[in-house]
Formats: C-alpha cells, structure tokens, sequence
C-alpha cells in the first residue's frame, strides 16, 4: 500500500506533478517579501536632469538580435501574388467609383442643360425693337428685362407695320 501512495503522487506516466497555483502564490509572494526586505537605494538627481529617463535601458544598438527564420521561396512568391491581387482590386474598386463620379457629373450637366434649353422654350418673349420704351420704363420692369439673341425669333415672326394692317 505504501508503494501506491508514491506512485499516485508521481502521476500516471510516471513524472513529478507541475506545480499548482498554490505554490506558484507561494513564490510569488516570497518575491515581493525580498523586494520589501532589500531597501532601496534612493538614486540621485541626473546631471542632465531628464529625472524620467530610465538608466537601466540600453540602446536599440545594443539588443541582441538572432536571425529571422526564413519563409520558403513558394510560400514568398503566393504571397507575392496575394498582395498583387489585393491591390489590382483595390484598383478596380478605385477605377469603379472614380467611373461613377464622372457620369454622375456628366449626367448633373446635361440635366442642367436641358433644363435651361426648357426654359428658354418656355420663355415668353416680346421684341423690343423702339429703345425709347426702355427709357420710359420703371425700374422694377427693367429688372425684368433680359437681353437674347432675338435674329431666332425675328425669322419666325414676320415683321408687322401699322401701315399694312389699315
């Protein structure tokens, strides 16, 4: 019986239990017992006077560095090509909006172009040909007055005189 206590303690393959979480509170707090026991050394003011420069740091320079692991010549070249097919979409994706911006430009002005080309036929136009009425006019009439190319408008309408009516 005695011999079972022993290998139920080692586990079922045979090796030392790991430690538990009690034991690993248990050195956690031995550490901060030597950390409160060990007085601190009050450290002076810094010549340069950068009191929040930590001394301790070493420069970039300084860290050792081991090699990177290299990736095989495949795996570099899929993505090689991932990153090219990224950014041909990306590509697109900018060709496509840039694409619908100018037809929606190009539409905006050809609404606007028609409109003015309806209003213009809409328009009720009177041919002022005796500039002595804009003189006699008021000045709220005059606002009103606009200037157009009336050669249009004189070749549809025949020219009326007094005279041929009686």
């Amino acid at each position: 019986m005695e011999g079972d206590g022993a290998a139920a303690a080692a586990g079922p393959g045979g090796e030392a239990p790991s430690p538990g979480p009690a034991s690993r509170r248990r050195k956690a707090a031995k550490k901060r017992k030597e950390a409160a026991a060990a007085p601190a050394i009050p450290r002076g003011r810094p010549k340069s006077g950068r009191v929040w420069k930590d001394p301790g740091r070493k420069r970039f320079s300084l860290m050792v560095r081991d090699k990177p692991l290299r990736a095989s010549w495949e795996r570099k070249v899929k993505e090689r090509q991932e990153r090219r097919l990224v950014r041909q979409l990306a590509r697109q994706l900018q060709e496509g909006k840039q694409r619908q911006r100018e037809e929606k430009k190009r539409r905006r002005e050809e609404n606007l172009k028609r409109r003015l080309e309806n209003e213009r036929k809409a328009e009720i136009v009177q041919v002022i040909r005796n500039p002595t009425k804009l003189k006699r006019a008021k000045k709220k009439q005059l606002r009103r007055v606009e200037k157009r190319d009336t050669l249009a408008a004189l070749q549809k309408a025949p020219v009326r005189h007094k005279a041929a009516t009686e």
